[in-house]
Formats: structure tokens, sequence, C-alpha cells
């Protein structure tokens, strides 16, 4: 079993209310091999919501709203859902705060990107779940 990141899965669940859907990985999802989750969203946030970068071990939106504890909370019940499926790989939206996996958005909110992960894939890491980043 693996877990995706909804929006790869064609659900409108990104700040933008947008989905990045790939075909592959909608097709898991309705053969009952992935399970979607949006972390942002188990955390609390709604969608849509102002796009967010993480600095450091921070999250900030990009009016300097500190939602930190949402996107650790979100991510703690995705992680959650992925060990009750038995998931042992997850497939994951690139370059996000959340779900981004060795580069992520630098913080800025100009597309610029550096070395790390989301609060999702480190959490992920941590307990041995493998990742492979969807750009």
């Amino acid at each position: 079993m693996k877990i995706v990141s909804a929006c790869l899965s064609g659900v409108h669940c990104r700040y933008d209310c947008k989905a990045q859907t790939r075909s592959a990985i909608e097709e898991m999802v309705q053969n009952g091999e992935a399970i979607p989750v949006c972390p942002e969203q188990l955390g609390g946030l709604p969608t849509p919501r102002p796009p967010a970068e993480r600095i450091g071990n921070k999250v900030l939106t990009n009016k300097g709203v500190d939602v930190t504890a949402e996107y650790q909370r979100g991510a703690e019940e995705a992680l959650r859902i992925a060990k009750l499926a038995g998931a042992t790989e997850a497939l994951l939206k690139s370059k996000s705060p959340m779900c981004g996996c060795g580069k992520i958005y630098d913080g800025t909110f100009s597309g610029a990107q550096q070395d790390g992960d989301g609060v999702f894939a480190e959490l992920l890491k941590k307990h041995g779940i493998k990742i492979t980043v969807v750009d």
C-alpha cells in the first residue's frame, strides 16, 4: 500500500483549489493500491488558503502567519493514516512545504528552492517510509 499526495490523485486540495493530477496515481487510488491524503487539510487548514513556505522549523504564509502547528498536526494525522494502511511508500508532490522531499521552496515566495524536506516528508523518513518525489 502507498500513501499519495491527494492533489496528485485529482483532489482539488492545493492552497489554490487546484489539483496536480497524475493519471497513473489516480489509477492507483482507483485500484485500491494507494490512499490519498492532504496533510494541510488534515491539520485544519482551509482550501483555498494562503501559500506557505518552510523557513527552518517554521512554516509561514506569504503574509507572515505562522501555520507550523497546523502543518505538524496534519503531518502526524497523515502518518497515522499511512500506518493504519500499512503503507511502506509515499508518492509526494515535489517542492511543497509539507510533501516536498530533497528540494523545497526557500521561504522567499520567489519560486527559488533550497535543499530540504517538507514537514510530512521529514516525518515519513523518520518512520522508515520510502518517499518517491513526483514533479
